[in-house]
């Protein structure tokens, strides 16, 4: 079903307490990924260096839009290729676009960009779907995309 249009005639949205489920379980592997990804950049510098980087500004800045461009490329990723992280899959999620087609490079881009101010004041833009007309979030509208429902598989 990754490769075809989905029939949204007949979706039905996720709740926000799923969505949230699915984002705890993403959650749960991305720290795994975060701290591999760390490791990788910060041993060799501190080792190089003799210096700490928490301790130098601009290496910490890096370091950190280094941290936020791996998540997005772990939701990016996730998301073109099945529609699905792997806590959306627990969660029989799947993310499309508006007429229910795949998510491409640019459009999961901009969903990830739009997710971190739906985020960062406290979450209000996932809130948001509570009230929306569609059951969308911010990043939702604004990307173009939504969550659908999957069936159970036998």
């Amino acid at each position: 079903m990754s490769n075809m249009e989905f029939d949204l005639s007949q979706a039905n949205k996720p709740s926000l307490p799923r969505r949230l489920g699915a984002f705890l379980y993403d959650i749960v592997l991305l720290l795994g990924v975060l701290m591999l990804a760390n490791a990788v950049v910060v041993i060799p510098y501190e080792v190089i260096t003799g210096h700490h980087i928490y301790e130098e500004a601009l290496p910490l800045l890096l370091l950190r839009l280094y941290l936020l461009a791996v998540i997005g490329a772990f939701y990016v990723y996730f998301w073109t290729h099945g529609g699905q992280t792997l806590g959306m899959r627990a969660w029989r999620i799947r993310v499309v676009g508006d007429k229910g087609s795949n998510l491409g490079l640019g459009t999961a881009i901009v969903r990830f960009a739009w997710s971190i101010v739906s985020f960062v004041p406290a979450g209000l833009g996932l809130w948001w779907s509570l009230f929306d007309r569609d059951g969308l979030a911010w990043h939702d509208r604004k990307s173009h995309t939504q969550l659908v429902m999957l069936e159970k598989s036998a």
